[in-house]
């Protein structure tokens, strides 16, 4: 692991149980075409759909705040910027921890927008990861994107990357990827939304050849 791959969320990540062959046979293309929508039954619909129902549950995202907040030293008059940002917990348990600092983010998801906690709901707003971004150049101390630029192509993932770039002082991404055959199978089987099914070594390449310098996590599917 190199300085710039950093583990926040695989704890999390690994904490789900997944049965990757039900999936895979369960109407695996008619899913995907209705996850790919992002709304009402990629969030809270049957789980062949996508989470099955991604609730609020009190502490679940607090230690990714904690270790954000850490690794990146936010601090109350710190400001950051979450990129495909779902319902906005991680935002929210930064703020709970941070009760001033200032949150922004935005997600193409109405359904998730729609549910985001009310204290925060302010903040947040609708656009897509691969336009551009309505900041100035390192408007944000810090910008976090997590498990979303896997669900753009390779063109849209270069605008993406470059707009963190321009309005980030600092960066953490985090995508889904594989290290071998048995995890590509499991995220194939597994990914209803994913276009971008890259190796470690592709995503650091793309990482390096897009010009992003920030850090970054890759989460896989044992």
């Amino acid at each position: 692991m190199n300085n710039k791959e950093i583990k926040l969320m695989t704890i999390n990540h690994n904490k789900t149980k997944r049965n990757y062959l039900e999936r895979m046979i369960n109407s695996k293309v008619d899913c995907m075409i209705e996850a790919k929508k992002y709304e009402k039954n990629y969030w809270d619909g049957p789980r062949k759909y996508g989470y099955g129902g991604y609730k609020y549950i009190p502490g679940r995202w607090k230690g990714v705040a904690k270790k954000l907040i850490k690794k990146f030293n936010l601090k109350n008059n710190s400001s950051v910027l979450d990129v495909g940002c779902g319902k906005a917990f991680i935002l929210y348990e930064i703020r709970k921890i941070l009760p001033k600092i200032d949150i922004t983010g935005f997600d193409i998801s109405k359904h998730a927008i729609k549910n985001v906690p009310k204290e925060i709901k302010k903040n947040i707003f609708i656009s897509k990861a691969q336009d551009k971004y309505p900041f100035k150049k390192k408007t944000f101390d810090l910008t976090i994107s997590t498990g979303c630029l896997h669900n753009l192509e390779i063109n849209e993932i270069k605008k993406a990357i470059n707009e963190i770039e321009r309005v980030s002082k600092k960066k953490f991404i985090m995508v889904e990827s594989y290290r071998n055959e048995k995890e590509l199978f499991n995220l194939q089987c597994w990914a209803l939304t994913c276009k971008s099914f890259f190796s470690k070594k592709e995503w650091e390449w793309i990482f390096k050849e897009f010009g992003y310098k920030g850090n970054y996590e890759f989460i896989y599917f044992k």
